[in-house]
């Protein structure tokens, strides 16, 4: 379930939204502005966001702090703050605000539009690697089919990404980072022996994993997938392809350290496009297979028919994409002023304090990636028995394709959003003041809500046209089984993207124990609902059950975190505001999704179910479908999407 590293602008299928911790960019909490005179910044984060320097005035009286959580873990998100005694200092030398209690009419008015403006900002970087990684997905599928040989590829590519986050990964993000950031601001070199130190360490921990797994990539394969590794030749195949892949894990880990060094030396963007590298080589490597031996559905090959040519082609590019994708980051480490030395004096210098904290995080991550474990498991077994009755696409790879379409609009709007207004809950958490949480989880929840809800029911409407166009070159039936899966993700973007707003008020409180449980909820939900699918539905529908079990999984997750979180800032998270937004979001989007939905359907009967007539079948319907939204939105007065327009038209000049 969970995503593991995702720095080359894809995900595995199966990641969480929701993460072991907030993205190593995440702000820690920062005491109240003081005053006097002015004093360096104690908010380690605090110059990552522009919204951090406009002073956030609570709307409410302010609410006594909560007790702290008895299973908090020690702070891998928020700052502690000054030492006992110590006049705090303020995040930015900006004076506090004089009204603490400011009525709701007397908001300061560009709160909203600058949430939103720092959203845009954010989603564009992440868009380009987001798309150019979609592109790459887009040419190996058509290169290697969604059948057998594009399942063994798939579970081959995910193991050393599942390698990678269950043994360092998540403990890198949510522990070692801040670790560095303090090292940054209070070692006397700037932190620069830490970093080397870190850096080392994790080089060794990382080169003796690879030797490890590329010794086990028989059993690791196994334990992926029992059809794939009852196969001889796709077992070999996959054994293959995941001796090519494991050192990848190596390069995903430096890559991370590396960038962020440089993160915490205010260089953002080597982490933001070294990952479009990455693509471009995997998206050239393909390109080139395909012009030597044709696409899947004219090549015939297959598991048993690949040349080891091919393999040894698809098995280099994969590895050179991310070792030059983390070889990029050293000039951009040398701009910076920073020089890799090796360094061995590990002992006494905060690592081995680093490493207990992260506990909890590996936790989270052991039950996400125990979720994905389970459902590659009965996709591959599903996807090998639906592909001998005639129905390819209906396997991993299918599944695969159609997340990474589904959980795009998340990554970008949602996390865009979050990554915003996390600054300020993390602040207002810090000071105790509960009602500013509510009202930013719920101006969250409401604000990314504008766009997830119309999309997910797009996805319901026009899944079939919008992978027939995209994954046309794997052949007609399996481009149409993979847009099922997508119909069948749909509606749970909704919950998908709510718990990822939700939890994020837990990491204000420095909570990581509850996400933790709360993960597993999820995981055990995923992995029961997955298994009634294998067992009820017919081979080639339980990739699709599959798909729509995780989105239940996440509804019941969201309706447990919602409570919890409800208790934990005093009983209210603005629920009928919520509630109400979602359901006239909703109210406009099912009208839209029909005639979106008898639009594109009036226009593949007239033009084909090729790519262009897919195409003509997706703009047609989704053009439809928005000008419906548009007008029924409109009706129901939704002041979110007024907000939304709003900045778009001021965007554009209008």
């Amino acid at each position: 379930m969970n995503a593991p590293y995702d720095g080359d602008g894809g995900q595995s299928p199966g990641s969480d939204p929701t993460g072991p911790a907030p993205s190593p960019a995440t702000p820690h909490g920062s005491p109240p502005p003081a005053p006097g005179p002015e004093a360096p910044s104690r908010d380690a984060f605090a110059h990552l966001y522009s919204d951090q320097r406009q002073p956030y005035a609570p709307q409410r009286t302010q609410s006594p702090a909560p007790p702290s959580h008895p299973g908090a873990a020690a702070g891998p998100l928020t700052d502690p703050g000054p030492p006992a005694g110590e006049q705090p200092t303020p995040p930015q030398a900006e004076p506090a605000p004089t009204d603490r209690q400011q009525p709701q009419a007397k908001r300061p008015a560009g709160r909203g539009g600058s949430l939103m403006k720092s959203s845009a900002v954010m989603a564009a970087g992440t868009l380009v690697s987001r798309l150019t990684g979609f592109l790459r997905q887009l040419v190996i599928t058509a290169a290697i089919g969604a059948a057998l040989l594009g399942d063994s590829y798939t579970v081959a590519m995910n193991l050393p990404t599942m390698i990678y986050v269950l043994t360092i990964g998540g403990g890198l993000n949510s522990v070692f980072v801040p670790q560095l950031i303090r090292a940054m601001k209070k070692d006397d070199d700037g932190g620069e022996a830490y970093a080397n130190r870190l850096l080392t360490l994790v080089m060794v921990i990382l080169g003796a994993l690879v030797a490890v797994s590329a010794l086990a990539a028989p059993w690791l394969i196994r334990a992926m997938s029992v059809p794939v590794s009852e196969n001889p030749a796709a077992n070999d195949v996959a054994v293959t392809f995941a001796r090519y892949c494991l050192p990848t894990i190596f390069f995903m880990g430096v890559h991370v350290v590396m960038g962020q060094i440089l993160n915490a030396r205010g260089r953002f963007g080597a982490m933001m496009w070294t990952p479009v590298l990455n693509n471009i080589v995997v998206i050239f490597t393909f390109s080139m297979f395909i012009w030597i031996y044709g696409t899947a559905d004219r090549s015939d090959v297959g598991v048993t028919t690949i040349a080891p040519e091919g393999l040894r082609l698809l098995g280099i590019g994969t590895l050179l994409g991310l070792t030059l994708q983390a070889l990029a980051m050293l000039p951009y480490l040398r701009a910076a002023g920073f020089t890799f030395r090796p360094r061995f004096d590990w002992r006494g210098h905060g690592l081995g304090k680093a490493a207990r904290l992260a506990k909890w995080t590996v936790l989270f991550v052991l039950a996400n990636q125990a979720g994905l474990v389970v459902a590659t498991q009965l996709a591959t077994r599903a996807g090998a028995e639906a592909d001998k009755l005639g129905f390819p696409g209906t396997g991993i790879m299918g599944y695969n394709n159609a997340f990474l379409i589904w959980q795009m609009p998340q990554a970008i709007i949602t996390v865009s959003v979050m990554a915003a207004l996390l600054p300020r809950i993390s602040r207002s958490a810090a000071d105790g003041d509960t009602a500013a949480v509510r009202d930013d989880i719920s101006h969250g929840l409401r604000s990314s809500a504008v766009a997830i809800v119309p999309i997910s029911f797009a996805f319901v409407a026009l899944g079939i046209p919008m992978c027939t166009m995209m994954f046309s070159a794997s052949g007609p039936v399996a481009a149409h089984s993979m847009g099922y899966i997508l119909m069948a993700f749909g509606l749970g973007l909704i919950p998908y993207s709510m718990q990822y707003v939700v939890l994020r008020g837990f990491y204000a409180y420095e909570d990581t124990r509850t996400p933790f449980y709360n993960t597993v909820i999820v995981a055990m939900a995923w992995g029961v609902l997955s298994a009634v699918s294998y067992f009820v539905l017919p081979a080639r529908w339980v990739v699709a059950g599959i798909a729509v079990s995780y989105g239940l999984a996440y509804a019941i997750g969201v309706g447990i975190a919602w409570s919890r979180l409800r208790r934990r800032v005093g009983g209210d998270l603005d629920g009928a505001h919520v509630v109400r937004t979602y359901a006239r979001l909703v109210g406009a989007s099912i009208p839209a999704a029909l005639a979106g939905g008898l639009a594109s359907l009036g226009i593949t009967r007239f033009t084909g179910e090729g790519t262009f007539g897919s195409l003509g079948a997706l703009v047609g319907g989704g053009t439809v479908l928005l000008c419906v939204f548009y007008l029924a939105a409109k009706k129901m007065r939704i002041e979110e999407m007024t907000a939304m327009v709003g900045m778009v038209r001021a965007r554009l000049g209008r």
